[in-house]
């Protein structure tokens, strides 16, 4: 059976009118974000309850949003534990490192300088699609890649010398790289990775993308809680003598 050809506007037609409020919503969000979590979230808090409520309230909103579809019947017809493992376990896995990793670095890193470095995501994304999918990148895609890449080690170069200027400690400088460069090199390593499996199982699987999403939230939430059961996470041991929610505010 040949392939059958994909749906919606070409690459010539016109942005909707939908798509360009989807647009700008998440341009707003990319910018205020890491200003509003490094305000909100101090590195006081435990980060594994940051990111569990973080999951729980995205699964609400996903929930929400496919009931407003009136689809929920459809999408979960057949669905099982089998089949969620199957196409939701790595994914899911995947995405709660990430959302620690990334967490860690919005409390270290200055906003402007976690923005930048957060690109290289798109980088590992077309990587990841490419190994994972067979997509090719094209001339232009790919030089657009390669200066993304050269302005984010410019970045981190013009701040590294203004550690230096500032004359910060070594334990200082330290920190900055192993709490803030390291983890949102991982997170944005594996949000490309995770990205390129999500979008390979939706594709593949004929899944709905709001059930996806709450199975994703589930799977995070399991990992995050064994990883603290085991020990592998002192947050659980933290969690126990002082709280799920200490020194959380009304902001966070």
């Amino acid at each position: 059976m040949p392939p059958s050809k994909p749906h919606g506007p070409t690459g010539d037609a016109p942005l909707s009118r939908t798509a360009i409020i989807y647009m700008a919503l998440l341009a707003l969000q990319f910018g205020l974000q890491p200003s509003l979590t490094k305000r909100y979230t101090p590195s006081t808090t435990h980060r594994s309850s940051i990111v569990l409520m973080q999951e729980a309230t995205k699964f609400l909103i996903a929930g929400i949003m496919l009931l407003s579809t009136h689809k929920y019947k459809a999408a979960t017809h057949n669905w099982n534990v089998k089949t969620w493992l199957k196409v939701a376990g790595l994914p899911s896995a995947l995405y709660a490192v990430q959302n620690m990793a990334a967490l860690m670095a919005y409390q270290q890193l200055n906003p402007l300088t976690f923005n930048v470095l957060n690109q290289t995501k798109t980088l590992s994304a077309a990587v990841c699609c490419y190994i994972i999918m067979g997509r090719q990148q094209s001339l232009v895609q790919m030089a657009s890649l390669v200066l993304l890449l050269v302005s984010t080690l410019v970045m981190e170069g013009v701040s590294m010398n203004t550690l230096s200027t500032l004359s910060l400690d070594l334990d200082g400088s330290a920190r900055h790289f192993t709490h803030g460069i390291v983890p949102i090199a991982v997170a944005s390593f594996i949000s490309g990775l995770a990205g390129a499996l999500t979008q390979y199982n939706l594709q593949t699987g004929n899944r709905d993308s709001f059930l996806f999403s709450m199975e994703l939230c589930v799977g995070s939430c399991f990992v995050i809680s064994a990883s603290m059961l085991v020990g592998i996470n002192d947050d659980g041991s933290a969690m126990r003598e002082f709280g799920f929610f200490h020194n959380w505010t009304l902001g966070t």
